[in-house]
């Protein structure tokens, strides 16, 4: 049974949220003091830890970056303050998803079982094996097929499959492939994400059955393998 750390301080979203998760069938230990729940992650490690921005006495933010100095667990941010910089700021830190209030318990338990999947199949050989990656020509296979990629799709496409699963921002993305730029909309990503998403899909023959390179709504993209 995977075990997940609730760390909420409104007591009745933090029990409706556990009722879900357990229903699930995870295992819920739930805490509303940062301290509290910081101290029981040095004694035992959850396989997951949803984390409130707004804690008392140890706050999200700083939870968060004293696990990642530590841990790879996987940590999802959940938080009433929509601003896209502290989104941002939250994925900086290493969070592996966020969330923002109000939402819905079931689409927390969606996310808290997507993160998971991602995790188990970062360790299957096979799906490591879809791409290959080749810097000094430039060039990224699917499988046995070469994608026909401008130098700015290869590096988005380098970027994401070297760290599947993350979350980056529109500024981020950006300033990867042009870190010298100061004037160019962050939404020139948009259209590089429209062309990169149909040469994988043409080469992969899924269509528009899978989105390889998944918006995250209000910050960014994330790339991903299909489901099976």
């Amino acid at each position: 049974m995977k075990h997940v750390m609730l760390v909420e301080d409104e007591v009745e979203l933090a029990q409706l949220v556990r009722d879900y998760l357990e229903a699930a069938g995870f295992e819920v230990s739930m805490f509303h003091d940062g301290q509290e729940a910081y101290d029981s992650f040095l004694q035992r490690k959850p396989s997951l830890m949803i984390l409130d921005l707004m804690v008392p006495r140890m706050d999200g933010l700083t939870i968060c970056r004293k696990v990642r100095e530590q841990s790879d667990l996987p940590i999802i941010m959940v938080t009433a303050r929509t601003e896209e910089i502290d989104r941002v700021l939250g994925l900086n830190m290493g969070a592996d998803d966020y969330l923002c209030k109000p939402f819905s318990p079931k689409e927390l338990v969606a996310r808290v079982q997507a993160v998971l999947r991602r995790l188990e199949r970062k360790a299957e050989p096979e799906e490591s094996n879809l791409f290959r990656i080749d810097k000094a020509q430039q060039r990224i296979w699917y499988q046995q097929k070469s994608l026909s990629l401008t130098p700015t799709e290869f590096r988005l496409l380098e970027l994401f499959l070297e760290h599947v699963g993350q979350v980056y921002s529109r500024a981020q993305l950006l300033d990867h492939i042009n870190p010298d730029s100061f004037d160019v909309a962050d939404r020139v990503i948009d259209s590089h994400i429209k062309n990169l998403r149909r040469k994988i899909s043409d080469a992969a023959e899924t269509g528009n059955r899978h989105e390889w390179v998944q918006a995250v709504y209000g910050v960014g993209y994330r790339f991903e393998y299909p489901e099976d």
